[in-house]
């Protein structure tokens, strides 16, 4: 048994979940208790803090819970700390370009223990009332636990992205600065909470868990389930690529958006030192993100939208045209992931085969003009570089913003350059049709949405890890 084996075979938890959650007005932040964490990854053997408020002031506890398979549970408790005496904590007054960060006492610490397996761990903080006859108020803290050793699998989360676009506390996102929702003057923080997911569903179980439930866990949880080895790391944690390097395979999984320019140089790295790539995202590589420190020193804490990826491609120029001029322009990304970012890039369609004898459909029985429904969305990709050595497009299909703007996607696959192979799902929804785990919240947006799980995309995934997998080592091993 493999690691992620041996972990999944633990008892996992009945109760993980958010059962009650209270917004504010604004319906995105919920102050009765509300937390963040001192970083977005850690290892086994380092030290997490964690800040916590509670308005009003209010004892309350921390249970750490692992994200996973376990028998179909979906995660594991490890820890729980507390009570604490909770008090409220300040909100940040703006600061220079729009940034609220939080400087909060912390209320306890933890060094991470050495038998914690890498994965997304949720921290669920719970009030704990004077009285039963009280109700009693929940929250997440979302963090990463990654490692170093070799893996099959490597998932990347996308959280630079899932703070891209947390509202916390109210209109502080990278898409709320009143000069514009696109521009370079904006930048937020990750020292403050995750508020309720701000887009395309309606649901505050999602408060302090960033975009983890919706778009990445369906995929974590399948590959627990099918025994993968798989280890998992941050965006900041491929700002080099050593830790991909002991991995076969690298995943980009959700809304994988926001990467600072060395991340792109590390996944290049892989790509060319024969690490398969698999995007099973969307609207991903788009942005070039660069990371600073936050006001205390400590690095990594802060982004800001530079600039569009996409050198000179279309797509690009017409941000700068829109919203610019930015500081920062990222090569092309159709040369690393086989497919750009395309206007409009967001919508619904259904993920049609076009190419049913490659290898990828082997026993998924599809046919051409065979469509997965609702598969499409919200953001996608298209365009292929026609010069990519053995590019094949899989599927390919219309996509609809609003249902009347029409725009042409591509999914494909490529040749790199020493056996190894980059696939590209053009999909944010991939993840939707992979499982529907406990704590997933089903999703919609452009009058389309996902059907949940299929037996051909899980196929079509199967059959990209098997020839992922195949060689005995991966290149940095």
């Amino acid at each position: 048994m493999n690691l992620i084996e041996q972990e999944n075979a633990r008892e996992g938890s009945l109760d993980w979940q958010l059962t009650r959650m209270r917004l504010d007005g604004s319906g995105f932040r919920s102050s009765l208790i509300e937390g963040y964490a001192s970083r977005q990854s850690l290892k086994a053997g380092e030290e997490l803090q964690f800040f916590v408020s509670t308005q009003p002031s209010s004892r309350f506890h921390l249970e750490i819970f692992r994200s996973g398979y376990y028998g179909g549970r979906g995660a594991r408790k490890l820890a729980q700390l507390g009570p604490f005496e909770g008090k409220p904590q300040p909100t940040p007054a703006l600061g220079p370009k729009h940034l609220r960060e939080c400087v909060w006492q912390s209320c306890t610490s933890l060094k991470i223990p050495a038998d914690w397996v890498s994965g997304v761990y949720l921290a669920r903080l719970t009030t704990l009332p004077d009285s039963p006859e009280l109700p009693y108020w929940q929250s997440y803290i979302v963090f990463i636990v990654t490692d170093d050793r070799p893996a099959d699998i490597l998932l990347q989360c996308s959280d630079n992205t899932w703070q891209a676009y947390n509202r916390w506390p109210d209109k502080d996102s990278l898409y709320t600065h009143p000069k514009g929702n696109q521009g370079p003057e904006p930048m937020v923080s990750f020292d403050r909470p995750y508020a309720k997911y701000a887009q395309i569903y309606e649901n505050p179980q999602s408060v302090g868990s960033g975009e983890w439930l919706c778009f990445e866990f369906p995929l974590a949880y399948w590959l627990e389930q099918h025994g993968y080895d798989v280890t998992y790391a941050s965006n900041a944690d491929l700002l080099e690529p050593s830790r991909a390097l002991r991995c076969r395979a690298f995943i980009s999984s959700g809304h994988d958006e926001y990467w600072d320019q060395r991340q792109f140089d590390s996944v290049a790295k892989l790509r060319d030192s024969g690490v398969n790539l698999l995007f099973l995202s969307g609207n991903s590589v788009c942005w070039v993100t660069p990371f600073s420190d936050n006001a205390a020193g400590q690095p990594n804490r802060r982004i800001f939208r530079g600039g569009p990826f996409g050198g000179q491609h279309t797509y690009a120029v017409k941000r700068e045209a829109q919203y610019g001029p930015y500081p920062e322009r990222g090569p092309d990304e159709g040369y690393l992931m086989g497919v750009r970012n395309i206007d409009p890039v967001n919508g619904g369609g259904d993920w049609t085969c076009s190419a049913p004898d490659h290898w990828a459909f082997e026993g998924t029985g599809m046919k051409a003009g065979e469509s997965i429904p609702g598969l499409i969305g919200w953001e996608y990709h298209g365009d292929a570089p026609a010069d990519l050595p053995g590019l094949q497009v899989l599927a390919e299909g219309t996509a609809w913003q609003g249902g009347h703007r029409p725009q042409h996607w591509q999914a494909v696959i490529f040749d790199g350059p020493k056996g190894n192979f980059i696939f590209n799902a053009s999909t944010i929804w991939w993840a939707q049709a992979m499982s529907r785990p406990p704590g997933h919240m089903p999703v919609w947006s452009h009058y389309s949405r996902p059907h949940g799980p299929d037996r051909r995309v899980q196929r079509i995934t199967q059959n990209l890890l098997k020839r992922a997998l195949t060689k005995p080592t991966a290149p940095g091993q």
